[in-house]
Parts: structure tokens; sequence; C-alpha cells
């Protein structure tokens, strides 16, 4: 699939179920393209930094209701009773030339393309097997957790999009990081 030129730069919107491995793509891509035209988004969470997890920025609840209420995210949603928000300074760095790569919701993903019709949605998918076993070794969540997250992910499908561009992690990171890598610098 061919995605337009444009003089500004492309949203890429990257899904999938918790535990497929969204935030090691990210960490391979961003050490990867260093100094490439890319820019990944932080995401705004009201949960605590993990040394091991997202890049994230921290926000109590009141702070995130604070910069919420001044417009300070371009998106935002909720999901496992943790807020998210995505900064509008994405707009200016697109504005600016570069990619930019937001961690995204499932559930968001159409006000996300109201919002940007041109973004490029990433669905990072995962066979149930290996999802399972990524979930209990993160340790994150209960089993009874693991197993409404693994239901959710089954039943979850993207529709045709017109963009839409498919990795498959079930292998070595370093595949699926190639293929993102290669996805981000089109």
């Amino acid at each position: 699939m061919t995605i337009p030129d444009t003089k500004d730069g492309t949203l890429f919107y990257l899904v999938g179920a918790s535990g497929a491995g969204k935030d090691s793509l990210l960490r391979y891509a961003r050490t990867r393209l260093a100094g490439k035209p890319v820019t990944f988004a932080h995401r705004y969470i009201t949960r605590p930094v993990e040394l091991s997890g997202e890049n994230h920025i921290a926000l109590s609840p009141a702070e995130f209701a604070e910069r919420r209420a001044r417009g300070c995210f371009i998106m935002h949603w909720e999901s496992h009773g943790l807020s998210y928000g995505i900064g509008v300074e994405i707009n200016s760095w697109m504005q600016l030339g570069l990619n930019v790569v937001v961690n995204g919701s499932r559930a968001y993903l159409p006000q996300a393309l109201a919002l940007f019709p041109a973004l490029v949605p990433v669905w990072v998918r995962v066979k149930p097997e290996v999802l399972a076993t990524r979930l209990h070794q993160r340790g994150r969540e209960t089993a009874a957790d693991i197993q409404q997250r693994l239901q959710r992910a089954q039943a979850f499908s993207l529709p045709d999009l017109p963009r839409l561009q498919t990795l498959d992690n079930d292998g070595a990171l370093e595949d699926a990081g190639e293929q993102l890598c290669q996805l981000l610098m089109v």
C-alpha cells in the first residue's frame, strides 16, 4: 500500500491488545530511527511510571482533569480505570514535516480517524497463546484480568480501513520492529 505524500508529516496510530508488544516495538523503533524525521508522542496517563513499562508522563487524576479542561489534549480516552491523553503538540510536529507515532486505543480509533482522517492505523497482532504468555510474564494483572484481556483481544477486529497496516509480532522483536521502522519512514 502506498501512503500519499504530503508536506505535513503523517500520523501513525498504533493499536493492539495489551501485551501485543506495542511498547517494545516503540522502544525498538525509537532507537533505530534516532535522528530521522519521526517523533514518538508520549502518552499522559494517570498511572505511575514503571521502569520496564511504557515511557509515559504520569499525571494524577486531578492534573489530568485540569489539562483536559484547558485543551491540552488533542485525544483522550479512559481504559481499565485509567485516563490517557495525547498532547496537542502533535499538530505542531506534523506541521514541521515530522511523522508522528501514537500508542493509541483500539476503542478510540473511530474518534482518532474523525480528528485525523489521513492517519495510518497500525494494528499489532499476536497469536492468543503468545499474548497469554506475555501477559503472565509481565505480572501486572491478576489471572482474572488476564482472562478478560484475552477475551477482549479475541473479540476485537478492525474494519477494512483504507490505510490500515498490520504487523504480526509473534516472533523476534527485530522482525516486526524492522517492519515498523520501514513503515514509519514512508
